[in-house]
């Protein structure tokens, strides 16, 4: 249920209930990596509605009153080039996906192509971390937990990175 409200509106990425569940029960670490895939991608599909939707509705009056319309449709130009690849990054990343599941849908991104891309993109990312927690086990668990804070630390600082990324 996180992976679904997270790639539609909710800040905190699954990956930390996957890490923290993965790392209690290794053997289970690529089911709940499945799990995290098809919610990300159920809420990526939301988000692509909210986008499609509901954007025009309530973004298109604010984007008027601080006369963003023109910048608003440079980024719709780089996302009618680029939209597919930058759902890959985005999903793969510490990018928001939330904020490009909704451009994405707001953009009229074909949703196959779409879809498709939220699923290789955030496929890749959980499978790629409960593969690391299967067969990591034990030992990275004592990492884990020896260096906590400072992961704790470093998650932060790339989700804010993550954050910075789409205001350069």
């Amino acid at each position: 249920m996180i992976a679904v409200i997270e790639a539609s509106v909710f800040p905190i990425p699954p990956d930390i209930l996957l890490l923290a569940m993965a790392l209690a029960r290794p053997q289970k670490a690529l089911r709940f990596s499945a799990i995290a895939t098809a919610g990300s991608v159920s809420g990526a599909a939301i988000g692509y509605a909210i986008g499609m939707f509901l954007f025009t509705a309530i973004a298109h009056p604010l984007l008027e009153f601080y006369h963003a319309l023109g910048r608003f449709a440079e980024v719709q130009d780089m996302f009618a080039a680029y939209g597919v690849g930058i759902v890959l990054i985005a999903g793969f990343s510490p990018i928001p996906f939330k904020i490009i599941t909704i451009a994405a849908g707001a953009f009229g991104l074909s949703f196959p192509p779409f879809i498709v891309a939220a699923l290789v993109s955030r496929g890749a990312r959980f499978y790629l971390e409960g593969a690391l927690l299967r067969w990591g086990g034990a030992s990275l668990r004592q990492l884990v937990e020896r260096h906590f804070e400072w992961l704790t630390v470093a998650v932060a600082f790339v989700v804010i990175g993550g954050f910075a990324l789409l205001w350069l």
